[in-house]
C-alpha cells in the first residue's frame, strides 16, 4: 500500500524531470553501487571493500565470524564446508574474502582484472553479488 510519503516522493521524482532513473535504486546497478573510482567496472579491491562491509553487517554477534545462519543462504552446506578450512562451521573475514576472490575470478570472463555489467550479469557474476549485498 502506498503511503502519502511514498506518493509524494514518487511525484517529486517525476516532477523533477528525473523520471524512472530517479526511482532506480543503486542496488539494481551493482557497478554504480560499488564502483568507487567511477571507471564503469569493478576491480578486486572494490569488490573486497563491499564484501568486507557486508561481512561486518552480517556479523550481528560481533564474533568476527559468520555462521550458516548469519550467511543467510549465501552458501550451500557443501560450499560452506569447502570454504571453511578449519571446519569450525564458520567463516572468518579472510575465509569469506577467499570465497569472494574465487568468485571474482570466475566472473572475470575476459581476464582483465575487472568486472563490467555483462560479467556481473553472468551466472558467476550473480553468485559473486550474493557476497556483496
Amino acid at each position: 500500500m502506498l503511503t502519502r510519503r511514498s506518493i509524494f516522493l514518487i511525484s517529486a521524482a517525476f516532477l523533477s524531470g528525473a523520471g524512472s532513473a530517479a526511482l532506480a535504486a543503486p542496488r539494481h546497478n551493482p557497478v554504480r553501487m560499488f564502483d568507487t573510482d567511477n571507471d564503469g567496472t569493478l576491480d578486486l579491491a572494490e569488490v573486497k571493500k563491499a564484501a568486507t562491509a557486508l561481512f561486518t553487517k552480517l556479523d550481528r554477534d560481533h564474533e568476527g565470524t559468520l555462521d550458516r545462519r548469519e550467511l543467510g543462504g549465501r552458501l550451500s552446506a557443501r560450499e560452506l564446508a569447502a570454504a571453511d578450512p578449519d571446519h569450525d562451521g564458520t567463516l572468518t573475514l579472510d575465509e569469506y574474502l577467499g570465497v569472494v576472490e574465487q568468485r571474482f575470478h570466475a566472473a572475470d570472463a575476459d581476464g582483465d582484472g575487472t568486472l563490467d555489467a555483462k560479467e556481473l550479469n553472468s551466472r558467476a557474476g550473480r553468485a559473486l553479488l550474493r557476497f556483496l549485498r
